[in-house]
């Protein structure tokens, strides 16, 4: 949305122009790798499923039980060791494998058939194609630095956005939506870049935005102090329950978890290696947006007592706009339309980055040239 067109310009709209430029030149690149990368992970997950089916599916077995989630824990828990946290994402189509999230000395998905505890097969955190790219996408490869830098970077968007807003609406106040493609390259490219950082920059600006809240948890403590509501903690292990001894099965204390909502579907099965940190059960209800459920049940492992129970509406502000930040950034909360108009944003992206390089390039170029 640069205006590379001759003449006089009034002292404020170039201070527009030049804090558009200057976000644009230093973060712009931050904003491409976003985009295009979002797309691509949306596009690529399906794919990566049937790339991979040896890992994400398995054979359905009408009459045959399951294999109990302890089982499973303890085999697994003697392959990598102590100190390692697991977290169970359990099946939810017959034919589905069951996912484990391990973090520890190694780091990844190990893929489970359920019927039998059987290993499928595992992937590291960095390991192959689609994972590769949602490191990038969620952190920049830097960890929690990345994922601050990435809010940062959001909240510059929006800046970007308004200033390209200012300089593309005309004095008229009609908007002008035509792209010229009978005036040479530089006026289809300027047209292309106004036109589409106006009409897709807010349709960007709802991924960026939605991202950057996942991405950096202090927001959504933020979000809650502003609401005049302090930020919600997990409970801790009472005293008595921290010495040593064996853990109730697994299964024992998901069944608990349930018991607290019936209708609900387990999402996911969470055991901190930390002591003091009880093990936590999300669950998803039915008027749940969030597809992992947000409603909570944290219990103590030795006992089986539930310690405290969170329902995904009587969360702290901060928290509870996770059910709507999660699938709206996904494209999942309205299914293949806005998939599919996310991903075209992300990619639209890499089109306006383009085209505003291209006209401060020219614009550079012509004013070096009159210099001389």
């Amino acid at each position: 949305m640069l205006n590379v067109l001759p003449g006089r310009m009034p002292p404020l709209r170039r201070l527009w122009l030049t804090a558009h430029r200057w976000f644009a030149l230093s973060l712009g690149w931050v904003l491409v790798i976003m985009g295009i990368t979002g797309a691509l992970l949306m596009i690529g997950a399906p794919v990566d499923e049937r790339l991979h089916a040896d890992l994400f599916k398995v054979s359905a077995h009408e009459h045959v039980s399951t294999v109990p989630l302890e089982q499973i824990r303890q085999g697994f828990a003697a392959r990598f060791g102590d100190g390692a946290t697991f977290s169970f994402r359990p099946p939810r189509t017959a034919d589905e494998s069951l996912r484990m999230m391990v973090k520890g000395k190694w780091s990844g998905t190990v893929y489970i058939d359920p019927f039998t505890g059987d290993e499928l097969g595992r992937r590291a955190q960095t390991q192959g194609f689609f994972n590769v790219l949602f490191k990038l996408h969620s952190s920049l490869w830097l960890g929690d630095i990345g994922k601050a830098l990435l809010a940062f970077v959001a909240l510059c968007y929006l800046l970007l956005l308004v200033s390209g807003l200012v300089l593309w609406w005309p004095r008229s106040g009609r908007p002008n939506l035509r792209v010229e493609l009978r005036k040479g390259t530089s006026r289809t490219l300027y047209d292309l870049h106004r036109v589409g950082g106006a009409t897709i920059g807010l349709v960007i600006a709802l991924s960026v935005a939605t991202g950057a809240y996942m991405a950096w948890r202090p927001l959504g403590g933020f979000v809650s102090t502003l609401s005049g509501v302090r930020p919600m903690h997990a409970p801790v292990l009472p005293l008595a329950s921290r010495s040593p001894r064996p853990m109730l099965p697994l299964d024992t204390l998901v069944a608990q978890a349930q018991a607290q909502f019936p209708d609900a579907m387990i999402g996911l099965v969470q055991l901190p290696a930390k002591p003091g940190v009880p093990p936590r059960v999300r669950l998803k209800l039915p008027d749940d947006p969030h597809p992992n459920g947000l409603s909570s049940v944290w219990l103590d492992p030795f006992t089986g007592k539930v310690l405290e129970v969170r329902r995904w509406n009587a969360l702290d502000p901060g928290a509870r706009a996770v059910a709507v930040i999660y699938p709206l950034h996904t494209g999942e909360l309205g299914g293949p339309l806005l998939e599919g108009v996310l991903a075209i944003g992300g990619m639209s992206l890499g089109v306006i980055a383009v085209t505003g390089i291209w006209q401060w390039w020219r614009r550079r170029k012509i004013r070096v040239a009159r210099t001389r």
